[in-house]
């Protein structure tokens, strides 16, 4: 159930066969992906569990799911663009049945994350998901 966005990366990350060149294509990106306003950037939109710094500030706007993100470290940037192509645009409904460990794990990222940055994924996904639930409720 991957939007377009995420299966183009998926395609990407087949054709990267180097694990540094995987990493090189996620900070790109990060780079790539919009900046979040400092205002924002407060400890209500803190995702905890990550080593770096991380906020992720949700948009739904008519039953479909958005946000914006950051981080201090650009791998983790990267991976907020990941998370963004993987969630953004769905319906409320749809970001609950997203398998993000299955889509993620199609892209390597479980294995070739520090158990850190793992952690720090994982705390991401959950604080989509329950934001998404709970604007859906």
């Amino acid at each position: 159930m991957a939007s377009p966005a995420f299966e183009e990366i998926a395609e990407t990350f087949e054709f990267l066969d180097d694990w540094e060149d995987r990493y090189r294509h996620v900070i790109e990106l990060g780079k790539a992906f919009a900046p979040m306003d400092e205002a924002l950037k407060v400890p209500a939109t803190k995702v905890q569990g990550c080593a770096s710094q991380v906020w992720i500030q949700p948009v739904i706007e008519g039953g479909r799911f958005d946000f914006q993100g950051d981080s201090d470290a650009m791998i983790v940037k990267g991976l907020i663009a990941v998370l963004h192509a993987l969630y953004a645009g769905l319906t409320l409904a749809e970001v609950a049945r997203v398998d993000a460990p299955a889509e993620l794990a199609r892209l390597g990222l479980t294995d070739h994350l520090s158990s850190q940055r793992s952690n720090g994924l994982r705390a991401m996904v959950e604080r989509i998901r329950k934001v998404a639930a709970e604007a859906a409720a």
